[in-house]
């Protein structure tokens, strides 16, 4: 029996996995959100050709009990650890740093956090891995020979410093370990979190190598990537996704656009090239930070960030006189807030097009938006997390004009 609370159905064929995550769009979108016609405007679910080892982002829990190091992942709806060096949808080389670091933690008898007695210091090892091969393109410096070898890898150490922490020369041996072994470690990083909560990264991050950052990649568009950055975990799959927004969006270059929720800007970096403007609203300040130094990054000058709640922000731009011809949401699970989907009826853009991790409130989202001249015109689920319930949606909406027609260029 698989014990990982990871993959929910990764015991299914993968086309079946397909099959019900599409009709899990089918039903919400026909039952919550009274879409008579779903069947004709949605498109089949585009899924991935090989379906594994698709993450660039791995967050193992680090636990000793009964004496034995355990590192892998929870077991289903426990905080027991279980232990593993290869999980099938994370980056294959997470398996050998993780078989490295075990073995440095065991000679180095690096103290391991303990959640009963809060004690200890070792609590997650974070591996992220970006899509910039040749890191001297960007960087202008080799800083480790195997760089050109692989993608960007970070390894982050999340630990308990209130009292204790890792000795500098344990560091030190594990960067060197790092850069010898792994080809395309870029990064070392400890963070630094002594909350007893459930968050796994705290505010503060202690570079002990590299830059504290690596380099991912959707299209050609390049990302600058550090410990707390949020990115899509299945950069394949987010650029299908996010060609698939920017093909709904329909942007000839004169538009004013709006992107909601926009994180570190990897969509509003997609529509900004075919905008006349992008402004974008995220509540993580970091975020914004991020957004506006990838904005930098890509020499893209026509985007403006705004940091704060977007049920705040959005109806005050609108007062201040801002508004949009197209609408971009990509909302957490919960979707958009009232004040929200408020404020896009007001500014009464030409289309909207929805982004969406959780079928059930985009329905819901979009039963809002029809009692206010909202048609829905496609449906595109995109399956960005295989062997899990996850789906993502991007719907495209459309503003019926008075005469009942849908607005045409």
């Amino acid at each position: 029996m698989r014990l990982c609370g990871g993959c929910q159905i990764q015991e299914l064929d993968y086309k079946k996995q397909l099959e019900i995550k599409e009709n899990s769009v089918r039903q919400a979108m026909a039952r919550i959100g009274n879409v008579e016609n779903i069947d004709d405007i949605l498109s089949p679910i585009i899924g991935m050709e090989n379906p594994f080892f698709y993450r660039n982002k791995g967050q193992y829990p680090v636990k000793r009990e009964e004496g034995k190091l355990k590192i892998g992942f929870y077991k289903k709806k426990t905080h027991e650890v279980m232990d593993t060096d290869l999980c099938v949808i994370q980056d294959e080389g997470n398996e050998e740093i993780i078989k490295l670091l075990r073995n440095i933690i065991e000679e180095e008898n690096i103290s391991i956090y303990d959640e009963k007695t809060k004690k200890g210091v070792l609590r997650h090892i974070i591996i992220r891995t970006g899509d910039i091969e040749n890191a001297d393109d960007i960087y202008g410096v080799k800083e480790n020979e195997n760089i050109d070898k692989a993608k960007e890898k970070m390894v982050v150490l999340v630990c308990n410093e209130s009292k204790s922490k890792i000795e500098d020369k344990v560091l030190k041996k594990i960067d060197e370990e790092l850069k010898k072994n792994i080809p395309g470690f870029k990064t070392l990083v400890v963070n630094i979190n002594n909350k007893h909560t459930n968050v796994i990264l705290g505010h503060q991050n202690r570079i002990i190598s590299g830059t504290g950052e690596i380099r991912g990649k959707i299209g050609d568009i390049v990302f600058s990537i550090s410990p707390q950055s949020f990115f899509q975990v299945n950069p394949v799959q987010t650029e299908v996704l996010y060609k698939k927004a920017l093909e709904y969006a329909n942007l000839s270059g004169n538009e004013e656009v709006f992107d909601i929720y926009c994180g570190i800007g990897t969509i509003s970096l997609f529509l900004a090239r075919n905008a006349k403007k992008v402004v974008g609203i995220e509540i993580v300040e970091q975020a914004i930070i991020d957004a506006k130094k990838n904005a930098k990054l890509n020499g893209m000058k026509n985007t403006e960030f705004f940091a704060g709640k977007a049920e705040e922000v959005v109806p005050n731009l609108y007062s201040e006189g801002k508004t949009a011809d197209v609408v971009v949401v990509d909302p957490p699970r919960k979707g958009c807030d009232e004040k929200v989907l408020d404020t896009i009826v007001k500014m009464n853009p030409k289309r909207l097009v929805y982004v969406s991790c959780n079928p059930s409130t985009l329905a819901r989202d979009v039963k809002y938006l029809r009692e206010f001249g909202f048609v829905v015109e496609k449906v595109q689920p995109v399956d960005l997390f295989p062997h899990t319930t996850h789906v993502e949606t991007v719907a495209l909406l459309s503003k019926l004009d008075v005469n009942n027609h849908i607005e045409v260029e």
